[in-house]
């Protein structure tokens, strides 16, 4: 149960940075904090795939706060974001031999995440009179919330 509930945790992380949530992922298997075994998603603990997925959090970290930025509910952008949420869900479920109740998980998350932080985000830019600031947090959420859960005893 607790391996469901962390891929649920961290497809809402995925939901609110796509790609932040596969780097955390991938550096915790890669640093042997859980295992996927021999499942599909054992690729996430090769040596080039953490800093493949670093690289693309370090970009939309950037890019997310530039105007031009397409909403994270345009097909795009969801899709990455639900695909994501799944890729990290069943890598944490795997962990727990529950791959596919992860993956669905973790899916379920990204939408909630997506939704979640969309609303969220509006309202504090609205009270920062800035969009800046209410994504900063968004960001120090994400990656906080994400390290904690894979640092979660699951």
């Amino acid at each position: 149960m607790a391996f469901l509930v962390a891929a649920l945790l961290i497809g809402i992380v995925a939901g609110l940075r796509a790609m932040a949530a596969p780097a955390i992922v991938s550096w915790a298997v890669r640093l042997g904090w859980f295992s996927p075994g021999t499942s599909w998603t054992a690729f996430m603990g090769w040596h080039y795939t953490p800093w493949i997925f670093s690289g693309l959090a370090v970009a939309e970290l950037v890019t997310d706060k530039l105007p031009s930025t397409a909403s994270r509910k345009v097909p795009v952008q969801f899709g990455t974001r639900l695909l994501s949420g799944a890729l990290c869900g069943a890598t944490v479920g795997a962990a727990g031999d529950v791959m596919i109740g992860g993956l669905v998980a973790g899916a379920v998350g990204a939408v909630v995440g997506t939704y979640g932080g969309a609303w969220a985000r509006g309202r504090l830019a609205a009270i920062f009179h800035k969009d800046f600031p209410a994504a900063f947090m968004e960001d120090i959420l994400a990656i906080g919330g994400g390290l904690a859960i894979v640092a979660w005893p699951v």
